[in-house]
C-alpha cells in the first residue's frame, strides 16, 4: 500500500513541477496547414488585328521622330513638360501645300498614360485647311503634349478641332520649361514641329484630329475603339507597335506638378 501511495505522488509532483505551459503547449501547438496560395487577376488578353504593317510603321516612325527630338536637348521639349503630359501624339511627315487655299492632312499615333505606364498605341489622323498668302509645300513633323484631363477627353472623343473644343499653343523648347509663360502652360495642348521644307501662312490652328480606321481595324481588330486602346497597357498591343511607348518612357518620367 506504502509502494503503491508513493509511486502515485511521484506522478502528481512530476505533473507538477513541469515547464510551465509545456503541457498547453503541447495540446495547444496548431496543425501545419499548407497556405493558401493569393489569387491574381488573370492578365487582360492582348488585341490584334490581321495586319499590323502599317500600324508598325506609323509607330516606328512616331517613335524615331520623337528620338530624333529629344536628341537635341538645347532645342527639343522641356523634359519637366513631356514628364507632366497626360497624353503624347506624334504625326510624321503631315504633307502641306497649297497656292492661296492650302491644307495639310497626315496620320500619327498616340499614348496616354495609365497606372502600369503608357498605353497601347491607338492612330488618328490630322487634317486642316487654310486661305491667305502661301505657296509652296513642305513635310513636317508635328509633336502634340495634352496636358491636363481636359486637353486627354478631346483625344478621347470622336474627332476634335485644335483652337476649337482644345486650347492649343505654341510648346517651349529648351531643357526645361521655366522661362516660359503662364499662358501657353495653361493651354490644353502644347504643339511643336520640325519642318522639312518651305512654307508659310499656315497654322495648327483649326486642324481637326480623329481616329484612322484603317490604321486601328489592322493593327487591333475591327471595332475597336481609340479610347479602348488609350486606356489599355501597352502590353496588350502587338508587340512591333510597343515601340512608340516603350520611346516615350524613355524620355518621360512621371513628374510632380
Amino acid at each position: 500500500m506504502w509502494k503503491e501511495m508513493t509511486i502515485r505522488w511521484a506522478i502528481i509532483l512530476s505533473v507538477a513541477l513541469a515547464p510551465a505551459g509545456s503541457v498547453a503547449a503541447q495540446k495547444s501547438k496548431p496543425k501545419n496547414t499548407p497556405k493558401q496560395p493569393v489569387s491574381k487577376p488573370a492578365p487582360e488578353p492582348p488585341i490584334r488585328g490581321s495586319d499590323t504593317k502599317e500600324g508598325a510603321s506609323q509607330a516606328t516612325k512616331s517613335a524615331k521622330v520623337l528620338r530624333e527630338i529629344m536628341g537635341t536637348p538645347d532645342k527639343g521639349i522641356p523634359l519637366d513638360l513631356l514628364g507632366k503630359a497626360e497624353c503624347v501624339a506624334v504625326f510624321p511627315n503631315v504633307v502641306k501645300g497649297g497656292f492661296i487655299i492650302g491644307g495639310h492632312g497626315g496620320r500619327g499615333v498616340a499614348s496616354c498614360r495609365t497606372p502600369s505606364g503608357w498605353s497601347a498605341p491607338a492612330y488618328f489622323e490630322m487634317k486642316g485647311g487654310s486661305i491667305g498668302l502661301q505657296a509652296g509645300g513642305q513635310s513636317t513633323d508635328f509633336v502634340l503634349l495634352f496636358m491636363n484631363e481636359s486637353g486627354m477627353r478631346s483625344l478621347l472623343s470622336d474627332k476634335f478641332e485644335l483652337g476649337g473644343e482644345a486650347s492649343v499653343a505654341a510648346g517651349p523648347v529648351g531643357r526645361t520649361s521655366s522661362a516660359t509663360t503662364d499662358a501657353k502652360l495653361d493651354a490644353q495642348i502644347l504643339s511643336y514641329s520640325r519642318s522639312k521644307g518651305l512654307f508659310g501662312g499656315i497654322s495648327l490652328k483649326g486642324s481637326a484630329i480623329s481616329p484612322e480606321k484603317s490604321d486601328m481595324e489592322g493593327t487591333y481588330g475591327k471595332g475597336i475603339k481609340a479610347q479602348t486602346i488609350l486606356t489599355a497597357s501597352k502590353t496588350r498591343a502587338p508587340s512591333e507597335v510597343q515601340v512608340f511607348p516603350n520611346t516615350l518612357a524613355q524620355y518621360s518620367a512621371r513628374r510632380a506638378n
